[in-house]
């Protein structure tokens, strides 16, 4: 009958309350969807889903990137749904996350051929064969190099 707790004080109810409890199995997440802040705050009415709240405010922010070779790069994110937090969603919208999200899978593929390859993993279980392997990358990385 009443929601008792420790330390708690029984208060007789007089009348009755038009604000529910939220349900435990809720989460509230409240975030600053701007990067400036608003120098006059405005009360905002009738934004009744997410979506209108992210077509109202159309956050974006600026975030800078430190590239490969130590440099850094700016580049604007923007979010029109919860959705495009996602590191796919963020992924796509930056140039630089999505090369280096290339190069992952690509060093992924090549781990799981030398896993499963099975010259591949005699070549590197022999000392000969895995320094003649890498002299060749090395020589394919040079040839790379020298065509930009």
């Amino acid at each position: 009958m009443y929601n008792y707790e420790v330390g708690g004080n029984a208060v007789e109810q007089t009348a009755s309350e038009a604000i529910a409890d939220i349900a435990q199995n809720r989460t509230m997440f409240v975030q600053k969807l701007t990067a400036d802040d608003a120098v006059k705050p405005e009360a905002v009415y009738n934004l009744t889903s997410v979506d209108q709240v992210f077509e109202h405010y159309k956050p974006e922010i600026s975030v800078e990137f430190e590239n490969p070779d130590g440099s850094t790069k700016n580049e604007d994110l923007h979010f029109n749904n919860v959705g495009d937090f996602g590191v796919n969603n963020i992924t796509k919208q930056s140039p630089l996350l999505a090369d280096l999200n290339f190069q992952q899978d690509q060093y992924q593929k090549i781990m799981k051929q030398m896993k499963t390859n099975k010259l591949m993993k005699n070549a590197m279980d022999n000392p000969e064969t895995k320094a003649a392997f890498i002299d060749a990358l090395n020589a394919l990385i040079q040839e790379l190099d020298n065509a930009k």
